[in-house]
Formats: C-alpha cells, structure tokens, sequence
C-alpha cells in the first residue's frame, strides 16, 4: 500500500474533482453531471459554483439548459434542492426516497398530520394537479386541503414533495427573475430522461443504479469511505452496496489514524486523479450550502473544525465560502448601494483566520472578477476584506 494521504493529499484530490484546481472546457453539462449535481437550495448558488468550476462561464447558458429542460432543480441528496442532468434526476429521485420519506414523519407534528391522511391518496392526487400543468407549491397545498381541511396546507405540499418526484419549473431558478416554486412531476417536465432511466422498481436495475451512485461519488469526492458516502446522499446501509463493487476500487490509508490507532482506509477509483499534496490551489469563491465541504462525514480535508462550528448556525444556514489554499478559510457577501442613478456592488470577504499578504492579493484579485460576475447589476464594483 502506498504512503498515506493527509488531509492536505485528501484536499486536492478533491478540488481536482470538482474542478476547482482549474477550470473545466468541458462545458457546464458536463461539470454539472461531474460533480452530481450542484446545491440550488438558493437561485443563484449553482450559478456561483459553476462559475467557479467552468472556464468562462456565462449566466445565460444555465438558463437555457433550465429552459431547454436538459438540467433540472429537484430534491435530491439529503432531501436539498440540486441542479442535475434531467436523466440524472430520474434515477436519484427514486434512490434518494428513503431519505425524502423519512420526512413525513420528522417531527411529532409531521406525524401526526401524517397519519390524518392517506398517503397514497395523497400522491395520486397531488401528481394529477401539478402533473396537468405546473402549480405553485401554495395553490398544490390549497388543493389537497379541500381533501383534507383539518391539516396545514403547506405540510400537505411538503408530503407530496417527499412522496413525489416533483421538478421546480423556471422562472424559478434562472438567473434573473426567478419566482416562487412551481412545482409538476418529474415525468411530466422530461418523460424522455425518465424513460431511460429504466424500470428501478427492477432489482436488477436499481442494484445497477446504486452500485453507479456509489462509483460516481466516488469519482467526485474521493477517496472516500461508506460514512462519507452516507453523509453526502443521507441514505443508509449502503456498506452492501459497496461492498458489491469493492473489486473495482484500491484501497488507500490515510492520516490521521482512527481512535484505536489503527490506519483509516478510505476507498477509491483506481485511475482517479490524486494529485501532488503540494500542487498550488488558487482562491475559488463558492455558493452557500456548496457540497465540496457539506459531502463527508469528516470535513478535515477542506474545513478545520473550530471554523466549521464557527460557521454553523441553529437553523443550519451555511455560509457563502472562499476556498484559499484550498481550504475553507473566509466567507463572502455582497451588498448593494445606490448614489444617484448608480449602483455600487461591494464584495466583503471576512476571513477566518490571519492570511498572507500574498493570499490576500489573490482573495482580492479572483474576488474583483468573481464581484463582476455576481453582481452583474451594479455599474461600479469593489472588494473589501474585512479585519481578523
């Protein structure tokens, strides 16, 4: 076995994954089918992440493959809102349920609403109204009160999304004048991707499907264990699923060793890019909730410890982050001033701990280009960094 990967190795095999050691030409599908998917909890966080990810990348294009419906925004990993391939969609959506379902009842009110409904009943009528046209998630909500009038609406809606594929339709999502979830079936918006995406109600198919959920998280965020794996798609028991295709993948230890002093093994792809723990990482700008630091149960390798609990808040926002030397070491927003008939965009980058000052002229110099880019609305543009 080889030397073991510290979490500086572990690092950079995993920006050169996600793109973010350089720029993909690939183009943005690719990217997007690369990293399986992007966070699109907010509108605009996937753009952000694909500008960080693809070489020139323009806001217009991710709204034409949104309109085009060749990408989609639908619930995917850990039951959150993901820009994915349409074809991709049809098989996370149904592999992904467990988790989704599990929100029926995630709470004592969520029970008890749920077992005041007939669940079945609920699906079917649910996919009948928005699977007709698109609805916004408040009139699916007010239809399946007239079915059931002594329970919340919106926990009704929030039902038919944990039980139903269902995409969120532009305008929500695009870059500019998004609106309000609308929501239909995932089978109504792209028949075609659901169609390829083969009967998963098939065992054979569906082991097929699991096994390549594993090898393609593997691809985008390893080396990796079962755990990460775990954490990344919230679904569980998926220790049979890799040991399944254990004999496609090498096995390498990393440091720090486990609790018991034991080496901590880590699964990977054979032919996986794991670069030189000393190639340069240049300062990427990502959207909030990015996955790059939300998809492994230990998030040494990009995030120290005391500046993840730092950026944790109690109803689990995450912050916008700024990747320098490869890791999570500041945050960024951006906020609006007006004067006269012009608007100023200032950039404030707060960092986490002390940088360099050649590190600051970097976080300085891509955050120039990336406050162009983000707040292509302003006609004048700054960046601040703020003290330690």
């Amino acid at each position: 076995m080889d030397a073991p990967l510290d979490d500086r190795a572990l690092n950079r095999a995993l920006l050169a994954r996600q793109h973010l050691l350089s720029r993909s030409t690939a183009g943005v599908e690719q990217v997007v089918a690369d990293v399986v998917g992007l966070q699109a909890q907010n509108p605009w966080s996937p753009f952000v992440g694909l500008w960080s990810r693809v070489e020139g990348f323009r806001t217009g294009t991710l709204d034409a493959l949104l309109l085009d419906r060749r990408v989609v925004r639908i619930a995917a990993m850990r039951s959150t809102i993901h820009l994915v391939g349409a074809e991709d969609a049809a098989v996370l959506a149904t592999l992904v349920r467990p988790v989704l379902h599990r929100e029926l009842r995630a709470n004592p009110q969520r029970r008890a609403a749920a077992d005041a409904v007939d669940l079945d009943l609920l699906a079917r009528l649910a996919a009948d109204h928005v699977g007709a046209e698109p609805r916004p998630t408040t009139r699916l909500g007010a239809h399946l009160a007239a079915t059931w009038p002594d329970v919340d609406p919106l926990l009704l809606a929030t039902f038919a999304r944990a039980l139903l594929p269902l995409v969120q339709v532009p305008p929500r999502g695009l870059w500019r004048g998004s609106a309000a979830p609308t929501l239909t079936t995932l089978d109504a918006w792209v028949p075609h991707a659901v169609a390829a995406a083969g009967d998963l109600t098939d065992p054979d198919v569906r082991r097929r499907a699991e096994e390549r959920l594993v090898l393609r998280y593997l691809a985008a965020y390893g080396p990796a264990s079962v755990a990460d794996v775990q954490a990344w798609s919230a679904l569980r028991g998926l220790r049979a699923v890799v040991d399944r295709v254990r004999d496609r993948l090498v096995e390498l230890s990393a440091t720090p060793a486990t609790a018991s002093g034991r080496p901590r093994l880590l699964l990977d792809l054979p032919d996986a890019p794991r670069p030189d723990r000393d190639v340069p990482a240049p300062v990427r700008y990502l959207a909030d909730y990015d996955d790059v630091w939300l998809s492994h149960d230990r998030r040494d390798r990009i995030i120290d410890d005391a500046h993840r609990r730092r950026l944790q808040t109690p109803n689990g926002r995450s912050a916008a982050a700024v990747l320098v030397d490869g890791r999570v070491r500041a945050t960024w927003a951006v906020a609006r001033t007006t004067a006269g008939t012009r608007v100023r965009a200032t950039l404030t980058v707060t960092p986490l701990e002390p940088l360099t000052a050649s590190e600051r002229r970097d976080v300085v110099a891509e955050g120039e280009a990336f406050a162009r880019f983000v707040a292509d609305d302003a006609d004048d543009h700054e960046v601040r960094l703020a003290t330690t």
